[in-house]
Formats: structure tokens, sequence, C-alpha cells
């Protein structure tokens, strides 16, 4: 009956926001979350970067429904039909739906991206999305965890393809680079997202086959207003530390001044200064990739050298924890396979990463909304009875895109 309420699935704090917020989208299932940061005497409620994602998600979606509480400890979402860029969908720059990140955002423009990556092949149309203003950090965090755009575009939208989405039409464009600023605070940059791929059913994933050797490195050194010299030197001791494991090690360098951004005054200062390291490792077996990023915290006081060092060893140790994908990804690959048609795949991860609590997590709220348990067991290859890897058995739901059917 029309007059019936909803039935809101319930969930309490402030973790996984986004994760149960794309859950909510793509499954059509109401959600209603209470006590967010209601503890915190000086900073209850909703924080910047959790604001500014809901105004993304109502620009990305039509019919949605946001209701917050006057303290903002409550949240009560309704989903609607995920249309993408199209004609009164928000989009303000051509077919571009411009979305501007406010001064005291604190998070990577990752944090935006991923959630919206998973979004746009259930689209309706295409999923061209920009992020400008004076609170976009190109870069990864120091202080939240995430990811760089440059892991993102190297580690993780390639793996896309898996799932029948081909890469080849998904574009990451990174227009202006920028660190976090002073207090890891706004940094200015601006990013395109072009997602031109939607599907009407994800592939069923199979990627339980062994990790493989790593046959190459890729990566990118990247300062923005400072010494162009940085790169070279976070390269050399990359190099010193990679190069008796590996011969094909490639690190590009990425000179950008720091942007200018305006006060209230109208007075334009720096910010976004700071330097960093994302590096890939590529695996010989097909879809298999590894990554680690580093980032100089905004006080500074940290050398190239060290990052180069401190990249090249977590790269070292996230290979070392085996499975065929990392936890920068495992997110996006789970929800995907959760999502894909309904039939059994699987995916072979490291104990580190499967014991993590977003990992964890992501298992509960999906089975919360709706999808079935995961299966759990030890590898039984002969030659890795050592590896301690798990192997992880998904049903996917079969929810698919409803508001384009592709053939």
């Amino acid at each position: 009956m029309s007059g019936e309420k909803p039935e809101f699935l319930r969930f309490t704090g402030h973790h996984a926001f986004t994760q149960r917020l794309v859950l909510s989208t793509l499954t059509g299932r109401p959600i209603h979350i209470s006590k967010i940061r209601s503890a915190s005497p000086t900073h209850p409620g909703l924080a910047p970067h959790e604001i500014s994602f809901l105004r993304l998600l109502e620009a990305v979606t039509n019919g949605s429904v946001i209701d917050v509480s006057y303290s903002g400890t409550t949240l009560t979402y309704q989903p609607g039909l995920i249309t993408g860029t199209v004609a009164g969908a928000g989009a303000s720059v051509g077919d571009v739906i411009e979305h501007v990140l406010p001064a005291n955002n604190t998070r990577g423009v990752t944090y935006f991206l991923l959630p919206l990556a998973l979004l746009a092949p259930f689209s309706k149309a295409h999923m061209n999305v920009r992020f400008s203003g004076p609170g976009v950090i190109t870069a990864a965090t120091h202080s939240t965890g995430d990811i760089s755009v440059d892991t993102l575009r190297t580690a993780v939208l390639p793996l896309y393809r898996l799932f029948g989405i081909p890469p080849a039409r998904i574009e990451l464009r990174v227009l202006a680079r920028s660190c976090a600023g002073p207090h890891g605070r706004g940094g200015g940059g601006l990013v395109e997202l072009r997602f031109a791929s939607q599907v009407r059913l994800p592939k069923t994933l199979h990627l339980n086959r062994r990790p493989g050797r790593i046959r190459r490195i890729r990566g990118v050194a990247y300062c923005t207003g400072v010494s162009a010299s940085h790169n070279g030197r976070m390269i050399t001791a990359t190099r010193g530390v990679l190069n008796t494991l590996v011969s094909d090690v490639h690190v590009a360098a990425q000179y950008d001044p720091s942007p200018l951004v305006g006060d209230k005054g109208g007075i334009k200062k720096k910010i976004g200064i700071g330097f960093g390291l994302s590096l890939v490792a590529e695996s010989s077996a097909e879809g298999v990739v590894y990554s680690a990023d580093v980032v100089a915290p905004p006080e500074g006081g940290v050398l190239p050298e060290d990052i180069g060092t401190r990249c090249a060893y977590q790269l070292l140790e996230i290979i070392a924890q085996g499975g065929c994908v990392t936890a920068a990804s495992a997110t996006t690959v789970l929800t995907l396979m959760a999502m894909g048609s309904e039939d059994v795949g699987r995916l072979r991860l490291g104990r580190e990463v499967m014991g993590r609590e977003e990992t964890i997590g992501l298992a509960r709220d999906l089975k919360t909304f709706g999808a079935s348990s995961w299966g759990v067991r030890d590898v039984d290859d002969d030659d890795d009875e050592e590896s301690g890897d798990l192997l992880i058995s998904v049903k996917g739901t079969g929810v698919g895109n409803i508001g384009r059917k592709v053939a």
C-alpha cells in the first residue's frame, strides 16, 4: 500500500558511513543511522566531508530523500534511482556535475571517488563528476589513511575489467594536484571522473588462482609547491630498495605548483603544499596488483628519502600479505561480487586483509542488506600449504542496473 511507511535498516555510529549509503542506494533499502558522534563534546553529528558526500549522492540520484536531525546525530536516507549525469540531475558544466568540497574537508578526494565508482556501473547515464573547490586533496592523507588518486587510477579502477566493465571507458583526470593543507584541511586540487561504462549485471568473478610473482613495479612521485628535486630524491631512495628485488622499476615524477585558494576577504593564498609517493606492483597473474601510498605529513619535518624508503618497504609488506587483492581494493571487489549475477564467485585474500575491521564490517553490512553470508576456507593448493591465504566465496544478489538495460 502506498500509505505504508518504509521499513528502515538501522545502524549506529559514523563508521562505514559511505559504504552503508552506497549499499542502500544499490539495493533500494532505506536506512536510519543514529548516534553519529553523539558522545563528542565539541563536534557532534555529521562531519563536513560526510555532509558533502550526502550532497554528492543527492546530485547523482533522482528521488532520494535525506533527512538529518537538528543536531546532525541522526540521519534517515531513502534511496532513489541512480541517474548519473542527466538533465536536471545536478549537471552544471556541460555534461559534468560540478561538486565543490569545502575548505574544512580533511578527507582525500578518493573518499568520494571510491563510492562514486561503485555506483557508476549501475547508473542510468554516464557518471561524469568534477571535484573542485578549496577542499580537494588529491594526495594520500596522513591522518585518515585515504589513498591517492594515482593509486585509485592504477590499482583499483583497472580491476573493474574483471567484472566486464572495460577500463578504457573509465577516465580519471587530475587537472590540479594538491596535498593536505595546514592541520590536514583543504587542498585546492581539481579532479574529474568520467565513467562511461554502465552494465546490466557485473560478471561473476573467479580470482582464486596463485598470486604469481612480481614482474614489474610502477609508481608516481608527486610534489606540489616544493622543490622538484624532492621527486628525484624519493625515486632514488625507492629504487635503492626495490632494484635488488625487481629489475623493471619505473617511477614517474609529477611536479605541480601549489594551488591558490581565496579566503572570505578575497585574499588568495597557497595551500596544499607537500609531496608523496604511490607505488604499484604488477604480478605475473592477470588482475593481481599490489599498491602502497605514503605522503609527508602537513606539518612537514620528513625527508623525501624517508618517504621513498618507507613506501618501498610498505609495498613489500603488502605483497607479503598475499592474496590476489589488497586492502585498498578489497571493499570495491567484494561489493561488486555481491551485486553481480546470482552465482558464486571466489576470491583469494590474505589473512590480514580478511581480518581487517573494514572487511568484516562489509560482510556484516551486506548480510543486513539481504546478501548471502560469505564462505571462508583455507586455500587447498598443494604448493601453497604455508601461504596462509583464504578463499572467500560470495554469492551475487542479482541487483544489477534497473535504470539502464545493456545487452
